[in-house]
Protein backbone atom coordinates (compact mmCIF):
# COMPACT_ATOMS: atom_id res chain seq x y z
CA UNK A 1 0.00 0.00 0.00
CA UNK A 2 2.85 2.51 1.14
CA UNK A 3 6.09 2.20 0.14
CA UNK A 4 9.42 4.29 -0.08
CA UNK A 5 11.88 3.64 -2.72
CA UNK A 6 15.35 5.09 -1.59
CA UNK A 7 14.03 8.50 -0.60
CA UNK A 8 15.92 11.31 0.68
CA UNK A 9 15.51 14.55 2.30
CA UNK A 10 17.92 16.88 3.14
CA UNK A 11 17.93 20.19 5.20
CA UNK A 12 20.15 22.82 4.32
CA UNK A 13 21.84 24.11 7.87
CA UNK A 14 25.28 26.14 7.68
CA UNK A 15 28.65 24.24 6.63
CA UNK A 16 26.58 21.07 6.06
CA UNK A 17 23.20 19.42 4.89
CA UNK A 18 21.13 17.15 7.51
CA UNK A 19 19.97 14.07 6.13
CA UNK A 20 17.18 13.81 7.72
CA UNK A 21 15.63 10.75 5.26
CA UNK A 22 18.73 8.98 4.54
CA UNK A 23 18.29 6.58 1.60
CA UNK A 24 15.11 5.09 2.98
CA UNK A 25 13.18 2.43 1.79
CA UNK A 26 10.20 0.69 3.35
CA UNK A 27 6.78 -0.58 2.59
CA UNK A 28 3.43 -1.17 4.71
CA UNK A 29 1.04 -3.82 3.50
CA UNK A 30 -2.84 -3.31 3.90
CA UNK A 31 -3.88 -3.67 7.71
CA UNK A 32 -0.41 -3.97 8.85
CA UNK A 33 0.55 -1.74 11.81
CA UNK A 34 4.31 -0.63 12.13
CA UNK A 35 5.72 1.62 14.45
CA UNK A 36 9.16 3.65 13.59
CA UNK A 37 11.03 3.73 16.98
CA UNK A 38 13.72 5.98 17.45
CA UNK A 39 15.40 9.04 19.61
CA UNK A 40 14.36 12.79 19.08
CA UNK A 41 15.78 14.24 15.47
CA UNK A 42 16.26 11.04 14.20
CA UNK A 43 13.79 11.77 11.10
CA UNK A 44 10.98 9.96 11.89
CA UNK A 45 8.51 13.04 11.76
CA UNK A 46 9.98 13.72 8.19
CA UNK A 47 9.17 10.41 7.11
CA UNK A 48 5.60 10.54 7.79
CA UNK A 49 5.58 14.14 6.17
CA UNK A 50 6.89 12.58 3.38
CA UNK A 51 4.20 9.65 3.27
CA UNK A 52 1.27 12.21 3.59
CA UNK A 53 3.09 14.15 1.04
CA UNK A 54 3.18 16.82 2.84
CA UNK A 55 7.12 17.05 2.36
CA UNK A 56 8.72 16.09 -1.21
CA UNK A 57 11.33 13.72 -1.29
CA UNK A 58 14.74 15.04 -2.99
CA UNK A 59 15.29 12.15 -4.47
CA UNK A 60 13.68 8.69 -4.93
CA UNK A 61 9.84 8.06 -4.01
CA UNK A 62 7.18 7.64 -2.25
CA UNK A 63 4.42 5.74 -3.57
CA UNK A 64 0.56 4.97 -2.26
CA UNK A 65 -1.27 1.79 -3.66
CA UNK A 66 1.42 2.01 -6.85
CA UNK A 67 1.08 6.06 -7.65
CA UNK A 68 3.75 8.48 -6.84
CA UNK A 69 3.31 10.96 -4.56
CA UNK A 70 5.55 13.22 -7.15
CA UNK A 71 3.45 12.82 -10.06
CA UNK A 72 -0.35 13.72 -8.90
CA UNK A 73 -1.47 17.42 -9.85
CA UNK A 74 -3.07 19.21 -6.08
CA UNK A 75 -5.86 17.85 -7.21
CA UNK A 76 -4.65 14.42 -6.62
CA UNK A 77 -2.90 14.92 -3.99
CA UNK A 78 -5.93 16.77 -2.55
CA UNK A 79 -8.34 14.11 -2.71
CA UNK A 80 -5.39 11.79 -0.89
CA UNK A 81 -5.01 13.50 1.92
CA UNK A 82 -9.13 14.19 2.10
CA UNK A 83 -10.07 10.25 1.31
CA UNK A 84 -7.41 7.96 1.51
CA UNK A 85 -5.16 9.21 4.62
CA UNK A 86 -5.76 10.29 8.17
CA UNK A 87 -3.30 12.00 10.00
CA UNK A 88 -2.40 12.70 13.50
CA UNK A 89 0.07 15.39 14.08
CA UNK A 90 1.99 15.80 17.43
CA UNK A 91 0.85 19.22 18.16
CA UNK A 92 -2.90 18.57 16.82
CA UNK A 93 -3.27 21.41 14.74
CA UNK A 94 -6.90 21.76 15.45
CA UNK A 95 -8.63 24.83 14.43
CA UNK A 96 -9.05 27.39 17.41
CA UNK A 97 -12.84 28.69 16.78
CA UNK A 98 -14.33 25.59 15.99
CA UNK A 99 -15.63 22.82 18.68
CA UNK A 100 -13.76 18.98 19.18
CA UNK A 101 -17.19 18.02 17.07
CA UNK A 102 -16.27 20.74 14.45
CA UNK A 103 -13.04 19.87 14.17
CA UNK A 104 -14.00 16.04 13.59
CA UNK A 105 -16.45 16.88 11.28
CA UNK A 106 -14.45 19.26 8.88
CA UNK A 107 -12.52 16.05 7.09
CA UNK A 108 -16.17 15.37 6.18
CA UNK A 109 -17.39 18.52 5.08
CA UNK A 110 -14.56 19.32 2.77
CA UNK A 111 -15.55 16.01 0.70
CA UNK A 112 -19.15 16.98 0.47
CA UNK A 113 -20.56 14.83 2.96
CA UNK A 114 -24.20 16.74 4.19
CA UNK A 115 -23.85 18.02 7.43
CA UNK A 116 -26.38 16.20 9.33
CA UNK A 117 -24.49 12.79 8.57
CA UNK A 118 -20.84 14.34 8.86
CA UNK A 119 -22.06 15.73 12.84
CA UNK A 120 -23.25 12.29 13.13
CA UNK A 121 -19.96 10.59 12.40
CA UNK A 122 -18.04 12.69 13.95
CA UNK A 123 -19.86 12.48 17.52
CA UNK A 124 -19.30 8.50 16.99
CA UNK A 125 -15.71 9.17 16.84
CA UNK A 126 -15.42 11.23 19.46
CA UNK A 127 -17.16 8.47 21.52
CA UNK A 128 -14.59 5.94 20.17
CA UNK A 129 -11.97 8.05 22.11
CA UNK A 130 -14.32 8.83 25.15
CA UNK A 131 -14.90 12.39 24.33
CA UNK A 132 -18.31 12.72 23.79
CA UNK A 133 -18.92 14.39 26.75
CA UNK A 134 -16.85 17.47 25.67
CA UNK A 135 -17.77 17.98 22.28
CA UNK A 136 -19.10 20.91 22.41
CA UNK A 137 -16.09 22.47 23.81
CA UNK A 138 -12.96 24.42 21.50
CA UNK A 139 -9.71 23.75 21.92
CA UNK A 140 -9.02 26.19 24.21
CA UNK A 141 -11.58 24.78 26.70
CA UNK A 142 -9.87 21.14 26.19
CA UNK A 143 -6.64 19.88 28.37
CA UNK A 144 -3.60 18.87 26.15
CA UNK A 145 -4.23 15.01 26.42
CA UNK A 146 -8.16 15.58 25.46
CA UNK A 147 -6.56 17.83 22.28
CA UNK A 148 -4.87 15.06 21.10
CA UNK A 149 -7.94 12.63 21.17
CA UNK A 150 -9.84 14.93 19.03
CA UNK A 151 -7.11 15.14 16.79
CA UNK A 152 -6.99 11.29 16.56
CA UNK A 153 -10.77 11.32 16.07
CA UNK A 154 -10.50 13.75 13.42
CA UNK A 155 -8.24 11.58 11.51
CA UNK A 156 -10.05 8.19 11.78
CA UNK A 157 -13.53 9.71 11.15
CA UNK A 158 -12.97 9.62 7.57
CA UNK A 159 -12.62 5.91 7.36
CA UNK A 160 -8.76 6.08 5.67
CA UNK A 161 -7.07 3.26 4.18
CA UNK A 162 -3.72 4.60 5.51
CA UNK A 163 -3.14 6.32 9.11
CA UNK A 164 -0.02 7.91 10.05
CA UNK A 165 0.45 8.70 13.63
CA UNK A 166 3.26 11.13 14.87
CA UNK A 167 4.00 10.59 19.26
CA UNK A 168 0.18 9.78 19.75
CA UNK A 169 0.40 9.89 23.63
CA UNK A 170 2.84 12.29 24.76
CA UNK A 171 -0.18 14.67 26.11
CA UNK A 172 -2.11 11.79 27.66
CA UNK A 173 -2.25 10.12 31.09
CA UNK A 174 -0.87 6.11 31.19
CA UNK A 175 -4.92 5.16 31.04
CA UNK A 176 -6.30 7.24 28.35
CA UNK A 177 -2.96 6.84 26.30
CA UNK A 178 -3.13 2.72 26.35
CA UNK A 179 -7.07 3.45 25.32
CA UNK A 180 -6.34 5.31 22.22
CA UNK A 181 -3.22 3.24 21.18
CA UNK A 182 -5.08 -0.03 21.81
CA UNK A 183 -8.22 1.95 19.09
CA UNK A 184 -4.67 2.60 16.85
CA UNK A 185 -3.50 -0.74 17.00
CA UNK A 186 -7.06 -1.91 16.18
CA UNK A 187 -7.77 -0.35 13.04
CA UNK A 188 -5.47 -2.94 10.43
CA UNK A 189 -8.47 -5.78 11.64
CA UNK A 190 -11.59 -3.54 12.69
CA UNK A 191 -11.05 -1.18 9.91
CA UNK A 192 -8.62 -2.44 7.60
CA UNK A 193 -6.47 0.20 7.65
CA UNK A 194 -3.14 0.41 7.48
CA UNK A 195 -1.34 2.04 10.48
CA UNK A 196 2.59 3.71 10.61
CA UNK A 197 3.29 5.50 14.45
CA UNK A 198 6.29 7.02 15.21
CA UNK A 199 7.52 7.26 18.31
CA UNK A 200 10.60 7.71 20.79
CA UNK A 201 8.71 5.48 23.78
CA UNK A 202 9.35 1.60 23.44
CA UNK A 203 5.95 1.13 25.46
CA UNK A 204 4.30 2.49 22.60
CA UNK A 205 5.74 0.96 19.97
CA UNK A 206 5.02 -2.61 21.36
CA UNK A 207 1.76 -1.89 20.29
CA UNK A 208 2.39 -2.96 16.72
CA UNK A 209 2.48 -5.67 14.51
CA UNK A 210 6.29 -4.78 13.07
CA UNK A 211 8.88 -2.45 14.52
CA UNK A 212 11.83 -0.51 13.22
CA UNK A 213 14.49 1.74 14.12
CA UNK A 214 15.20 5.04 12.81
CA UNK A 215 18.55 6.88 13.97
CA UNK A 216 20.52 9.54 12.05
CA UNK A 217 17.72 9.33 9.18
CA UNK A 218 18.46 5.96 8.49
CA UNK A 219 15.43 3.29 8.84
CA UNK A 220 16.93 -0.40 9.92
CA UNK A 221 15.45 -3.45 11.97
CA UNK A 222 15.60 -1.96 15.70
CA UNK A 223 19.33 -2.25 17.17
CA UNK A 224 20.21 -3.84 20.53
CA UNK A 225 19.57 -0.93 22.47
CA UNK A 226 16.41 -0.24 20.91
CA UNK A 227 15.50 -4.38 21.12
CA UNK A 228 16.63 -3.94 25.08
CA UNK A 229 13.97 -1.31 25.60
CA UNK A 230 11.04 -3.23 23.28
CA UNK A 231 11.56 -5.84 25.44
Amino acid sequence: MLELRRARKYYDSPGEAIHAVDDVSMSVCAREFVAIFGPSGSGKTTLVLLAAGLLRADSGSVRFEDRDLATLTKREMLSYRRTELGFVYQSFNLVAGLTAEENVAVPLLLRGTPHREARKRALAALDDVQLLRRSGHTPAELSGGEQQRVAVARALVGEPKLVLVDEPTGNLDSETGGSVLDLLSALPSERGAATVLVTHDGRVARYASRVLGMRDGKLTEADQEQAAILQ
